[in-house]
């Protein structure tokens, strides 16, 4: 038998911006709070466990060093990448330079706090 991912756990200096932001970027709600001010957001109606994982907003103060070692990819599911793109720019993302060509069929782009995160070419059937 193998493992699932169930659960992200993100270290955050805002929990509650970055909540907010991928829930709108994955179509996610909230699904709980803890007493550390920790936030997790999930697929509606799925929760914990469910066929996608959960993110967890975990509250880190401490500054980043250097490059993520771990990022996200995310595909769209009802639009171009042109368009999604301009819906994820609207919302908070913004441009990243890790070094690509300028070749790439995908985006990089860098959620409200720096975390780097890709928009590929491809678009997904939603689940």
């Amino acid at each position: 038998m193998a493992c699932r991912i169930t659960e992200l756990v993100i270290e955050a200096t805002d929990p509650e911006r970055l909540a907010a932001f991928w829930s709108e970027v994955l179509g996610y709600v909230e699904l709980g709070r803890e007493d550390d001010g920790s936030i997790e957001i999930g697929p509606p109606g799925a929760g914990f466990g469910g066929p996608q994982p959960t993110l967890v907003f975990s509250p880190d103060n401490a500054p980043r060093a250097g490059k993520l070692r771990l990022h996200i990819d995310v595909s769209a599911t009802d639009r171009d990448q042109d368009a999604e793109l301009e819906r994820l720019l609207a919302l908070g993302a913004r441009p990243a330079d890790v070094g690509q060509t300028g070749t790439e069929n995908w985006q990089v782009l860098a959620d409200p706090e720096g975390n780097e995160f890709c928009l590929l070419h491809t678009r997904l059937q939603p689940l």
